[in-house]
């Protein structure tokens, strides 16, 4: 028999206060839908069919997926008419039935669940916790023999059923296709007008058939109401990513105050700092090591690179041996190559930098290409924009540059020409020359005494100042 699973994500979330779907709110740069989703396809469920409703054509938009299929919640009727909408699209079988807003939930639990289902030979089985601490969660009614007999949801409970009852529902369900006609027994609850799919365990349970609760650890029930619950959750997979690299190699100097998104990858024997970022679809190689403030985001690190302090990197690569930082900036499509060095205040965009090339200091490299062996000078600009189209810079291999050296784009510095500092560079510079655009030095002399002297013929002031002439 083939599985099918239905993903229930049609909520508003009021208690988000936010336009934005519940279920798209991220933890760790991802949807928390996409965590269900990614959990979900480990099974390779034969359909899965997303239930939405508040920001459908948002949630479609976020959630490209060509292995889904979205259904529509028009109003929203409850958990038990979510199900029922989405029941003429599934195959016959089995049916895994999870909430959208449970980023927690594993892939593992989700196939122990499904084992022992089929090892009970029961009609519907579904997850159940224990935990004092969590409120807002069904109470699970058990007779005298410790068979489910039905759930019973929080806010409809006697105080003496919670006093009973300590076991809660996790809100995640296996049902055999044949049983989802009890569907249409379930009544629209009087007080909330919405149908629960909590009230077919009753229906169900009356009927004999076999039914059972399983239990789970409770963190990986725990859905998202509101930002605090979401920054919860984050926190909890926050710890749970960096756990699983710390059993890889790679060391982690402050934990808790470093952000790794699930989809980046860190090499083994790299060294990661407090108050650092790796975000996006990252890479780093072995043998980096990452200080302070630093964040990376959807950018490719070879083996052996150093970032330092407070340096943001964005969609660019850098080979082997290479170091960025203090305080620089790779904006998008910049290439750094290897044993690079990238320093000080030093920002790059758009640009192929060789190897071994250097850029120390207070430094802007845009549109630019350069090769092997250059040696960039403090203050050099490439000025690639006229105002309304981009040029590019090209310097060839064993270039050095002066400081404060602006080359005007497009322009060419051929192989092992020299730039000298402060020059102004508009047209290309052949391979082994020396480019000079300043203007000529003047040294006037005497000139201070002279300023003195003619500043206190003034009465009452000690000079005043002329204006100097050439001798």
């Amino acid at each position: 028999m083939k599985l099918s699973a239905v993903i229930l994500a049609a909520g508003r979330g009021k208690r988000m206060k936010s336009r934005t779907p519940k279920i798209l709110h991220e933890a760790l740069g991802r949807p928390m839908l996409r965590y269900v989703i990614d959990a979900v396809s480990t099974l390779k469920p034969a359909k899965t069919v997303v239930v939405i409703g508040n920001g459908a054509d948002e949630v479609r938009g976020r959630i490209s997926d060509g292995h889904l299929t979205f259904v529509l919640q028009k109003e929203l009727l409850g958990t038990g008419d979510a199900v029922a909408i989405a029941r003429k699209e599934l195959l016959k079988g089995t049916v895994l039935v999870l909430n959208g807003d449970c980023p927690l939930i594993t892939a593992a639990t989700l196939k122990s669940l499904l084992a022992r289902h089929k090892r009970s030979r029961n009609v519907l089985s579904f997850l159940s916790f224990v935990d004092e601490s969590m409120s807002g969660y069904g109470r699970i009614i058990r007779d005298s023999s410790g068979r489910v007999t039905d759930i019973v949801e929080d806010k409809h409970a006697s105080a003496l059923q919670k006093n009973m009852f300590k076991e809660l529902n996790g809100g995640v369900y296996v049902i055999e296709s044949e049983a989802l006609a009890y569907l249409d027994k379930i009544k629209k609850n009087n007080s909330s007008g919405e149908y629960y799919l909590t009230d077919i365990i009753g229906i169900i349970s009356g009927a004999g058939k076999r039914l059972d609760a399983y239990l789970c650890p409770s963190e990986e029930i725990r859905g998202v109401n509101s930002r605090e619950e979401l920054y919860e959750i984050s926190v909890i997979l926050q710890k749970r990513v960096i756990s699983g690299w710390m059993q890889k190699g790679v060391t982690f100097i402050g934990p808790e105050t470093t952000h790794v998104h699930v989809s980046a990858r860190i090499g083994r024997d790299t060294v990661i700092y407090p108050n650092t970022y790796i975000e996006g679809s990252t890479s780093i190689g072995n043998n980096c090591t990452i200080y302070p403030g630093s964040r990376i985001c959807d950018s490719v690190l070879g083996n052996g690179v150093i970032i330092k302090d407070n340096t943001l990197i964005e969609k660019s690569r850098i080979h082997d041996g290479s170091s960025i930082g203090p305080c620089a900036h790779l904006r998008p499509e910049s290439v750094i190559g290897r044993n690079a060095k990238i320093g000080n205040f030093v920002e790059v965009k758009k640009s192929n930098i060789g190897a071994g090339t250097k850029a120390g200091h207070l430094t802007y490299l845009g549109d630019a290409e350069i090769g092997p062996g250059v040696n960039i000078g403090a203050g050099t600009i490439t000025c690639n924009y006229d105002g309304k189209n981009k040029f590019r810079t090209i310097i060839k291999s064993g270039v050095f540059i002066g400081s404060d050296t602006q080359l005007v784009a497009p322009v060419r510095i051929n192989k092992d020409a020299y730039v000298a500092a402060g020059s102004t560079i508009t047209r290309d510079v052949p391979s082994g020359s020396l480019a000079i655009s300043r203007g000529r030095q003047r040294n006037l002399e005497d000139w201070t005494k002279r300023r003195e002297g003619d500043m206190s013929k003034e009465p009452g002031v000690k000079g005043k100042r002329k204006k100097a002439v050439d001798k």
